[in-house]
């Protein structure tokens, strides 16, 4: 048994600094609750610790609901896919001119390379005469539904802090990603699933690693639930053998207790939301599995997809984004690895493993923009495709030598960006690079002005949805690059 003594000292040793600069009587209690004050008339955010999944309403109506993320991780080239550049292919075989080359810094590019020109055909589709190369069939006859954004840059050239200025919108590990500032701001419209939900495929996860869908410095409770799509859809959501379901419940019951009173003795609203976690994956055990149960889909569908049941297949995950959408999940994040075309190897040659890489995607990303309109959910679900930055019109010469195979090295300077649904103009086509798709010259977008649209369409002021973080109220568009704004010309 514990003294009296030895319970107050304990007590004493649970009090932080927070806790002391906030419950002292010596003033500095009031200074913490006026800044709270200030945080409030800032825009930031209240939630019950409790419940911090509960849907909140946005700034303003918003125009989308809910996010499909679809990031192909590696870059695929934009020259190949969506930005024609006929300039370009009277070009191709000729030496680089030094005025591409002076200033410039490549990962892999030495002395003077050769100039290569687009590897396969472009054709216009739909009404909206979108250029689109026949490595995208299938996703060229939903183009009148696709919103291209050709006029992206950034301020990276490697994979890793590419894709975490992508997705968090700062190179340097730590900060928030889109999907839980999106869950933060918005909580979710389905109590028994995750907000946010991440899918992979390709064999590995993005360069960034688990970053790119992390809380940073949100709560945990708004960071990426990473599922799969085949076996259990999350690790040990099943219970153990010889453990039933009334046996988990009683061992959550004892848990709360003591959580309940840790969190009277501490103060930290974590604990509240670890309990407010046990109590989602409890309700998990029986809605994801109905969610991620793909056997429930027509024939039709499943045609419709291509899905490949029992496999991880970018074309499940692309089915479950739907049904995890109709169900209310707030933010679904879908990474592909592999679109790394450098040519060092077959399996990174534009003629070869990218030629695989579109055949893998393009059925399924044309059947998720056709099953979302078809059921009406296109209307208020915004999709995003993206990788992380462009690709070179030159032909990449590691160590200065001609390659045995076809490849393009890292471009910041430019790539393209497709979304559809909530709230963009179908059917259009932003922004333009130069004549040899190497520069984003007209209507420049950077990833912080997409993700103050983004937050704009979720119903948003990107300027006031922020969190307090040593001192600063952060943002997902980015306080340490002033400038960010909507694309107002993106908007239907």
């Amino acid at each position: 048994m514990f003294s009296a003594h030895s319970l107050a000292r304990e007590q004493l040793l649970l009090q932080t600094r927070r806790h002391f600069l906030r419950d002292c009587s010596t003033g500095l209690g009031a200074l913490w609750l006026a800044s709270q004050n200030i945080h409030a008339a800032q825009g930031i955010l209240k939630k019950d610790p409790a419940r911090p999944l509960l849907p909140a309403k946005p700034h303003f109506a918003p125009r989308a609901k809910r996010v499909i993320y679809l990031h192909m991780a590696g870059a695929p080239s934009q020259l190949e896919l969506f930005d024609y550049k006929p300039e370009l292919e009277k070009l191709h075989g000729k030496e680089c001119p030094d005025s591409l080359l002076a200033g410039k810094q490549f990962a892999f590019i030495q002395g003077v390379p050769k100039m290569l020109g687009p590897q396969y055909a472009f054709q216009q589709h739909g009404q909206s005469g979108a250029w689109v190369s026949d490595r995208m069939p299938h996703l060229a006859k939903v183009a009148d539904h696709l919103c291209f954004v050709k006029s992206m840059h950034t301020d990276q050239f490697n994979h890793g802090p590419a894709q975490l200025v992508m997705h968090t919108g700062s190179q340097n590990p730590g900060s928030a990603s889109a999907g839980a500032w999106a869950t933060y701001g918005l909580g979710s419209e389905n109590q028994d699933l995750p907000g946010f939900i991440v899918l992979t495929s390709g064999g590995k996860n993005p360069d960034a690693g688990k970053s790119v869908w992390g809380s940073g410095f949100l709560p945990s409770v708004y960071q990426g639930v990473q599922c799969r799509s085949h076996g259990d859809p999350v690790l040990f959501l099943s219970n153990p053998d010889g453990v039933s379901a009334s046996q988990r419940r009683h061992t959550l019951d004892a848990l709360a207790e003591i959580n309940q009173l840790t969190a009277k003795q501490v103060g930290d609203p974590e604990t509240l939301t670890r309990i407010a976690q046990f109590e989602l994956a409890f309700r998990m055990q029986t809605s994801a599995t109905d969610a991620f149960d793909l056997s429930k889909e027509s024939p039709e569908t499943h045609a419709l997809y291509g899905t490949q049941p029992g496999k991880e297949a970018f074309s499940n995950n692309c089915l479950l984004a739907r049904r995890l959408a109709e169900r209310g999940v707030r933010f679904i994040q879908l990474f592909d690895w592999g679109w790394d075309s450098h040519g060092a190897s077959k399996s990174e040659a534009l003629n070869e493993g990218f030629k695989a890489k579109c055949e893998s995607v393009d059925q399924a990303l044309a059947a998720l923009i056709t099953d979302l309109h078809q059921r009406g959910l296109l209307e208020d679900t915004l999709v995003v495709w993206s990788g992380e930055f462009g690709r070179t019109p030159m032909q990449e010469n590691r160590g200065g030598t001609t390659m045995a195979f076809i490849g393009r090295d890292h471009n910041p300077g430019a790539f393209t960006l497709w979304m559809a649904g909530g709230g963009v103009k179908p059917g259009f086509s932003y922004g333009e690079t130069d004549e040899l798709g190497y520069q984003a010259v007209v209507d420049k977008v950077s990833p912080h002005d997409f993700h103050a649209t983004l937050l704009h369409l979720l119903g948003f002021d990107h300027l006031r949805l922020t969190y307090p973080v040593a001192g600063i109220n952060q943002r997902l568009s980015n306080v340490t690059k002033p400038g960010s704004e909507v694309i107002k010309g993106l908007l239907a």
